[in-house]
């Protein structure tokens, strides 16, 4: 079996997808879903592409807060790269945390882009999203066991 060549597969996403989604991961593991988004497949992978560059803006900002307040409640390094199971909690926790922050209902059907555009208006920006509470779902977030 041919190895993989990671690099021309970086090179091709990077030249395919202009504006990648910061909460990939998530939408991949179905955790949550978006209206902004579109799926592609490149090199027999799926990869998540955003179709609004400023809503794209919006949802990095929140993606890097994210991070930054889940540090300590994830347990994580700030200089490591995060493993996988973590980033999951993070982005899909996250989405839905905000979410029931909102008085919405944080579940599979939770729209990244509506829940981050609503919680501007709600909130006045996402310096102001409540992250204490975001935290508690990021915590009890249990990403789905693997079958077999």
């Amino acid at each position: 079996m041919a190895e993989y060549n990671e690099d021309a597969y970086r090179l091709a996403r990077k030249a395919y997808i202009e504006h990648s989604c910061p909460f990939e991961r998530a939408l991949l593991s179905r955790c949550v879903s978006c209206s902004r988004s579109h799926k592609l497949n490149l090199a027999e992978r799926e990869a998540i592409a955003c179709s609004d560059p400023e809503v794209r803006e919006l949802c990095l900002v929140f993606y890097q807060a994210l991070h930054e307040n889940a540090q300590f409640a994830l347990k994580t390094s700030p200089d490591a790269p995060w493993p996988f199971g973590k980033e999951i909690r993070a982005q899909c926790g996250g989405v839905r945390g905000l979410a029931m922050a909102m008085e919405d209902v944080g579940n599979e059907t939770t729209d990244i882009a509506a829940t981050v555009l609503q919680g501007h208006v709600h909130f006045g920006g996402c310096s102001e999203f409540p992250y204490s509470e975001i935290m508690r779902a990021v915590v009890h977030y249990e990403p789905r066991k693997r079958r077999g």
